[in-house]
């Protein structure tokens, strides 16, 4: 199946976040942050590795004081991807994790303080080629602007977020990206497109607070596919009450769906109902969490029976279809063969780790399936 996607991207400037680009059109990105003890330097460590397994590109770390500054510097030491440093109102927390490395500072520059201050922030990264994250959230407006619209609206993330702008526009300062969240789905899709025509920027797509694993995954694929639909989005983060893995997870999903982002397997699977010839739902389960740690990108078919089975099956690089007495494989569209339902997980993971080491002996990323506007 070739279908044509709708997307055409917007056009931003690129920022590095040490070694992943950010914007100009560059796959978009996924974030995550730890909710570790950011002073616990063991368990933070083991945390990033853990989404570094999930497929990570940025991950975010608090560093509220001084104590964890220095163990940013020991974390920056261990892990690989590349680090955000999530900082508030002092400015010294700032310039101590510029001299440890940081790949990219989250600040607001209104709250930091004098111009002074902001100005030695901002001197720090130029001199480093740090990039700032401006970060504005709905439930932490300034009081004049909650006073002048009465309550969070789009309009007010957006004179909250150009304020900051302005003060780093005024410092000649471009290496920036930019997030407007809010809890609210509404608020957040309006907010993000009115700030898109405003400024070229890289844009950080987030639903704050978006809730649990369920319902936060619900509001933000709502929320942020309506955005990457527009072509709004360079960079994004799933926040969710849950082990910041579902939200890698989620992130990736959310992107596989609309063709933006095609690491790892794309499962295309019935809901099951009583013509199935197999537990659809057992083996899907089971081929998730054993094919983790696949990241070549493979489309894989489950399908019950013989309605959509085989229609499914041959559009995808391995299908399933149920039969009886046994069900039947295909590779690349083509019927391979049977298998009966004691041996079928054990033997469709054996033959999709195939299909990928296949894949990746070719250098290849597998047939693509989606054709991305510009």
């Amino acid at each position: 199946m070739h279908i044509e996607s709708p997307i055409k991207r917007r056009q931003s400037r690129q920022i590095m976040v040490g070694n992943v680009p950010v914007g100009g059109g560059a796959p978009i990105s996924v974030q995550s942050m730890t909710n570790t003890e950011t002073c616990d330097v063991a368990a933070t460590v083991g945390q990033i590795r853990r989404l570094e397994d999930a497929g990570v590109d940025i991950v975010r770390v608090s560093v509220p004081s001084m104590e964890a500054a220095d163990a940013f510097g020991e974390i920056k030491k261990q892990v690989s991807v590349p680090l955000v440093a999530d900082i508030h109102f002092d400015y010294k927390i700032a310039l101590a994790v510029a001299e440890k490395g940081v790949d990219c500072l989250r600040i607001n520059p209104g709250n930091i303080g004098r111009e002074d201050r902001v100005r030695a922030v901002v001197d720090a990264a130029r001199d480093k080629n740090i990039p700032i994250r401006i970060g504005v959230n709905a439930g932490s407006l300034e009081k004049d602007l909650q006073k002048k619209y009465g309550e969070p609206t789009p309009a007010a993330l957006v004179e909250s977020a150009m304020r900051h702008v302005d003060i780093l526009d005024k410092l000649d300062f471009q290496n920036f990206k930019l997030s407007l969240k809010a809890s609210n789905v509404f608020m957040t899709v309006d907010a993000y497109r009115l700030i898109a025509a405003q400024i070229d920027n890289p844009l950080h797509l987030g639903v704050t607070e978006a809730g649990g694993l369920r319902s936060g995954t619900v509001k933000s694929a709502i929320a942020l596919g309506a955005l990457l639909l527009d072509g709004i989005g360079d960079t994004l983060r799933i926040s969710l009450a849950a082990d910041p893995v579902e939200e890698v997870k989620v992130g990736f999903d959310i992107l596989k769906s609309l063709g933006l982002r095609t690491k790892g397997i794309n499962f295309i699977a019935c809901p099951s109902c009583s013509r199935q010839n197999f537990d659809v739902i057992s083996t899907v389960n089971a081929l998730e969490s054993r094919l983790e740690d696949i990241k070549t990108p493979l489309d894989v078919a489950i399908i019950g029976c013989v309605v959509n089975g085989p229609g499914e099956a041959k559009e995808a690089h391995i299908g399933l279809t149920g039969g009886s007495p046994n069900n039947l494989i295909f590779r690349e569209g083509k019927p391979s063969h049977k298998v009966d339902n004691a041996d079928l997980i054990e033997e469709l993971e054996k033959v999709i780790r195939a299909k990928a080491e296949e894949v990746d002996a070719a250098g290849g990323d597998g047939p693509v399936k989606i054709t991305l506007g510009a």
